[in-house]
């Protein structure tokens, strides 16, 4: 069958499977049981994003403890929560969550990068739902007030962890001997 020609009818509530219906790279993410449109980031963004994801890969092929994604890729949570975090890291030993068309369950480490069109839902929404399943270490990385937020999940509760605005270093509490240095990071385009 074509995904590409099946249509998901209006409704009040989406889940997993109207989700995995759309077709393949369809900008959407399943947050509530709402199919919410996240349009392409900016390219200062993706600037972001790809300096971050050489830090993550450098320490991973180091270090060898895990798998390093980058989005899009699915996060299932439960029925009605599907999301694409701009990078996840997944311990070897739990390497079993990641299946052929989504990882099953809950990220060790999630990297979200704030745009204006997806800082509500990264903020709020999948931040309770990161939460609440047990990601250990939330990273929030805001390239407009140039912040990078790490919180920690203790007992099912982020905690703040550490938060550099502009310069300084961010260390992860989970990946032991990642640092980053925030300025260079956050380096507006030429």
């Amino acid at each position: 069958m074509n995904r590409t020609s099946i249509e998901i009818p209006p409704k009040e509530l989406y889940t997993y499977e109207d989700y995995a219906r759309l077709p393949e790279g369809a900008p959407y993410q399943l947050i509530g049981g709402k199919l919410v449109m996240t349009p392409s980031p900016s390219t200062f963004h993706q600037l972001v994003l790809v300096r971050l994801l050489g830090h993550f890969l450098n320490y991973q092929t180091k270090e060898n403890r895990g798998t390093v994604l980058v989005s899009p890729v699915d996060v299932y949570f439960n029925h009605e929560e599907t999301f694409q975090p701009d990078i996840i890291f997944i311990s070897r030993e739990r390497t079993h969550i990641i299946e052929h068309n989504k990882i099953n369950g809950a990220p060790d480490l999630v990297v979200e990068i704030l745009s204006p069109s997806t800082a509500y839902y990264d903020l709020r929404k999948k931040y309770r739902v990161y939460e609440r399943y047990g990601v250990k270490e939330y990273w929030i990385v805001d390239p407009e007030d140039e912040t990078v937020e790490i919180y920690l999940n203790k007992d099912g509760r982020f905690t703040l962890h550490q938060q550099v605005r502009r310069q300084g270093v961010v260390t992860s509490a989970l990946l032991d001997g990642l640092k980053i240095e925030v300025a260079e990071l956050l380096v507006q385009m030429p």
